[in-house]
């Protein structure tokens, strides 16, 4: 693990007592105000091991960082520092949109969780659009996803996920459509077939020529099996270069924590068995052929390891970095190498899908 991460890591365990008094919402904010000034990442933690080629890019490691802890690009030049592989921004809107109510973003401590209800908010894709183009004139040693959304009181919900694509797929390597958040009324409806194949066409249309790049779709863990061979089938017609599985559920455990009744999506160590059960379902339903990403209760290198025996190529990682500190990328970067070799593979990317 890099010194860098351990340090940190130390300074988090000292501080955490203090940041955990704190409103959820406002911690995050100071927590950015404090990543802002750090010097830009030169390097990625990688190995040969670790190195994988996914949706026609190079990953130097199989860690993500997932959206909703940079949602405007703030911060993105400083997280390979902590073994972070790829990072992903947002959810960007094309409008600048102030999100709902507060509060709206809650630790669940006794159950290792958060519970949010943000609702897409952030600054817009014109701001953030400043801030990655100055990113990209000085490089980043990681891929750089941008996750897109629509604005709430959109009338035209497609369009405004065309506006995200024809702005953002410049600045680029990848963008995910992410129509899965619970916190936006009516979104989630864009995952039925007919409503996601004019959404996607729409996407693919607005992209500018000679300047595409591969498209995600993030999907709720929330799912019948029809619809998960639905959005599989559309997938794969429609040419996605990977499926982001999942974001936060709806659905609620038995839970601890006296914030346990609060509306919005769950996420932590709740959603890790449901999030596992919908890789290997979405792994099942494609054949394999349906590259995918794992998101949602990933606290661990075993965590990790599990969803990628299940069939994802690539992980993410936030709420759990609440609890284990910010140096919790290169520690699963790290164990994944060693689980790598445990078990004989060559490399990490040769164990995906094993488990089947």
């Amino acid at each position: 693990m890099s010194l860098f991460a351990s340090l940190t890591d130390a300074a988090y365990a000292f501080v955490r007592p203090i940041v955990h008094a704190t409103d959820g919402e406002a911690a995050h904010n100071l927590t950015l105000n404090a990543l802002a000034p750090l010097p830009r990442a030169r390097h990625a933690l990688t190995s040969p091991v670790l190195a994988t080629d996914f949706a026609g890019l190079h990953f130097p490691n199989p860690v993500g960082l997932a959206p909703g802890f940079d949602k405007d690009a703030r911060v993105a030049h400083a997280m390979p520092h902590f073994g972070f592989g790829f990072v992903e921004v947002g959810t960007l809107t094309p409008l600048r949109q102030e999100g709902n109510p507060r509060p709206r973003l809650f630790r669940l401590v006794e159950d290792r969780a958060v519970i949010n209800r943000m609702g897409f908010n952030n600054g817009g894709q014109a701001a953030a659009a400043e801030r990655i183009r100055c990113l990209r004139r000085f490089g980043l040693p990681v891929p750089l996803g941008i996750n897109i959304g629509a604005n709430k009181d959109s009338a035209d919900r497609i369009a405004d996920y065309a506006k995200g694509a024809s702005a953002m797929a410049p600045l680029a390597d990848y963008l995910t459509v992410n129509i899965s958040s619970p916190n936006t009324p009516g979104l989630r409806a864009l995952q039925d077939r007919g409503a996601l194949e004019s959404l996607l066409d729409g996407v693919a249309a607005a992209q500018p020529a000679g300047a595409a790049k591969p498209v995600f779709l993030k999907v709720a863990p929330d799912l019948e099996p029809a619809d998960i061979d639905d959005i599989v089938a559309v997938a794969l017609d429609k040419g996605l270069a990977a499926v982001i599985v999942s974001n936060t559920t709806i659905e609620r455990p038995v839970l601890a924590s006296r914030h346990a009744g609060e509306a919005g999506g769950l996420s932590g160590a709740p959603l890790a068995e449901l999030a596992l059960r919908r890789v290997r379902d979405f792994h099942i339903a494609s054949g394999g052929r349906l590259p995918l990403v794992a998101a949602g209760g990933i606290a661990s290198a075993d965590d990790a390891w599990g969803r990628i025996r299940a069939g994802a190529g690539l992980v993410q990682i936030y709420s759990a970095m609440v609890y284990e500190g910010p140096g919790l990328a290169a520690r699963i970067a790290h164990g994944l190498e060693k689980l790598a070799a445990r078990e004989g593979f060559a490399r990490v990317a040769d164990a995906v899908g094993t488990a089947h």
